[in-house]
């Protein structure tokens, strides 16, 4: 499998194995999540996507109970998680009210505790999960660029940002920013055109993509898209999955999906994507299916 430079500190793998549904499985034993993260790895795929937030708080432990339990894991994996959302669940259950925190005490809090649920000394790369409309930029870069000054975390990035956002928090940093974590799919390709994708692709940021299969509608959509996805699905062998994950492969961006699934049979497949490659009129067939019309 491919790999990705984000910084001179990190590679990532070209597809990232998504956990924020670790803590819904009915077997969250550590053999069993050690499976799941073994099957990543026999297909190349090395980098494991978390969020303090996943399983309302509980996933990172999930996860940090395969790496106590076989701490070799930790040396082959590389480990990104989130956080700045503060949700009354879990940890934060006597919050008043959803919000957003991206002050020095609470992402240096975040930090720790993410450290101490999964049982690692350092994150590879820590994302800020949503941009925070209160943020005091020089306070949280400066924040970050100490937390990668202590060694705790090896690389900085945001997730869901607009480019305004970016270069906001950049603007408070002495570090780089490495990548931005957006929604985009077959059912979302708004960031192909409204400036979102450019923006990076002009500086040469690495975008990591959530949901590249909608949130699983992909899979199950009736109408033109799944037309379009199983016609050419057949044409290689793969279903229709491999195909929605090689429409992201394709573009010149370098995109890095992350793939979320409980189940081993499907982790399995994750690489199938690896199997399809698109030439630009398929792509363009499979893009103007999403658009629901032919390009202008």
């Amino acid at each position: 499998m491919d790999r990705i430079t984000l910084s001179p500190s990190l590679e990532m793998s070209r597809i990232v194995y998504g956990m924020w549904r670790l803590g819904d499985d009915s077997d969250t034993s550590a053999s069993h999540v050690e499976a799941k993260i073994q099957s990543c790895l026999d297909q190349g795929i090395t980098t494991f996507d978390q969020a303090d937030i996943y399983g309302d708080y509980g996933a990172e432990a999930v996860l940090g109970g395969a790496l106590k339990a076989n701490p070799f894991l930790r040396e082959k994996m590389e480990i990104v998680t989130k956080c700045d959302i503060v949700a009354p669940c879990g940890r934060y259950a006597d919050a008043k009210v959803k919000h957003y925190d991206t002050s020095r005490a609470h992402i240096e809090k975040s930090v720790d505790i993410s450290l101490s649920e999964m049982g690692i000394d350092h994150i590879d790369l820590l994302l800020i999960h949503r941009p925070d409309p209160f943020m005091d930029h020089n306070e949280t870069g400066a924040a970050l660029d100490d937390l990668m000054a202590s060694g705790k975390v090896g690389n900085i990035g945001v997730s869901n940002f607009r480019p305004w956002d970016w270069e906001l928090l950049q603007s408070g940093m002495k570090n780089k920013l490495v990548t931005n974590q957006i929604e985009i799919s077959l059912s979302e390709i708004s960031p192909f055109t409204n400036g979102d994708l450019a923006f990076h692709q002009k500086q040469g940021d690495a975008i990591m993509a959530w949901s590249p299969l909608g949130g699983g509608s992909l899979i199950g959509d009736t109408g033109k898209v799944g037309a379009v996805l199983d016609d050419v699905a057949n044409a290689f062998g793969v279903d229709r999955a491999a195909v929605a994950v090689a429409f992201l492969l394709a573009h010149p961006a370098k995109i890095l999906p992350v793939m979320g699934t409980n189940n081993l049979a499907r982790i399995a497949t994750i690489s199938d994507a690896l199997k399809v490659k698109l030439d630009r009129e398929t792509w363009f067939r499979l893009y103007e299916a999403s658009l629901g019309h032919e390009v202008a």
